[in-house]
């Protein structure tokens, strides 16, 4: 179990694949470190996150941008958790990309109570698409929601965040 002082930290290179993990990432993923190096970071990915959110995260890091996001993980012995998710472009000390940061911390009940309706409408979109069809589908979505309570994507999450 996740608790709030607990900080999952991960590294990973331009790929997505992981090149640094913290013990708190190895233990709530139920994962050895020798597993975790080198694996691409999505093998923990939950079956009930939307595509249109990982569309949202690489298209916003990969322009060298901060997302802010909550995520729901699979941890390899079944078990998943929750998390608000902070991810962030790496560069070297000559400013070049060389990969991603992430730390999360864990989401509480109100605000993933807050996430999950529209997550699963963002799936209910997905129903029957593939590849990046899902996924944009599943963002246009997310969008649309967004226009009817008239806020960006930044807004809604840091509304939830500050209500919890």
């Amino acid at each position: 179990m996740l608790s709030q002082e607990d900080i999952i930290v991960t590294k990973t290179d331009l790929r997505g694949h992981l090149t640094y993990t913290n013990d708190v990432f190895l233990k709530i993923s139920a994962v050895a470190e020798e597993q975790a190096l080198g694996s691409p970071h999505n093998f923990i990915r939950h079956p009930d996150m939307p595509a249109g959110i990982y569309k949202l995260l690489w298209d916003s890091i990969s322009t060298r941008q901060e997302l802010f996001a909550y995520v729901k993980n699979l941890a390899l012995d079944g078990a998943h958790y929750w998390v608000l998710a902070h991810a962030t472009p790496s560069y070297d000390k000559h400013g070049k990309h060389v990969g991603y940061h992430s730390m999360r911390r864990s989401a509480s009940r109100g605000a993933i109570a807050q996430i999950e309706p529209v997550y699963a409408q963002m799936r209910a979109a997905e129903t029957g698409l593939t590849g990046r069809a899902r996924a944009d589908a599943s963002f246009a979505c997310l969008r649309a929601l967004l226009a009817e309570r008239d806020l960006t994507y930044s807004q809604w999450i840091w509304r939830i965040v500050e209500d919890h």
